[in-house]
């Protein structure tokens, strides 16, 4: 798989049959590694290790209802108040961060509210800090860390 520009970890693969499957630590099991699911991987251990975001309030994959349609974010953490903290778009690398991948999370955000909206495909990661409504925010340069993100929101 390409290298990415996040953390490196000893990740899990198995091959299943004809596919490879890497382990999600999040979901407690082996899901089919395709790209995208190798910049989730990555990314959930940036956030839960490098980062220090809670591994007990992650989730993958979380359905939403956006109108009438059923939709899943890639990775939402919640707060002490178990209301959605961050929210993660991920990509797979090849595919380009733009517009309408803004556009994605910026919908899925006005249903749960985060605080923190990041996109990336592992190779460009850009984030957001809403502030006081889901369409004020203000990019930050780097993703803070959970403590640095609490004291931010205070």
């Amino acid at each position: 798989m390409l290298e990415l520009n996040l953390p490196k970890y000893a990740y899990r693969v198995r091959q299943n049959s004809d596919k490879l499957s890497i382990f999600d630590p999040i979901r407690k099991r082996f899901v089919v590694l395709t790209p995208e699911e190798w910049v989730r991987q990555h990314f959930l251990n940036f956030l839960n290790i490098h980062l220090s975001y809670p591994a007990s309030r992650t989730s993958v994959e979380t359905g939403l209802k956006y109108n009438s349609l059923s939709k899943r974010s890639d990775i939402m953490v919640l707060s002490d108040d178990l209301k959605p903290l961050v929210l993660v778009e991920c990509k797979a690398p090849s595919v380009a961060i733009d517009e309408s991948t803004v556009r994605q999370l910026a919908m899925y955000n006005s249903v749960c509210e985060a605080r923190l909206l990041v996109v990336t495909n592992g190779m460009v990661t850009y984030a957001c800090l809403c502030k006081q409504s889901p369409d004020q925010f203000e990019t930050v340069k780097e993703i803070p860390d959970y403590a640095s993100l609490k004291l931010m929101l205070e």
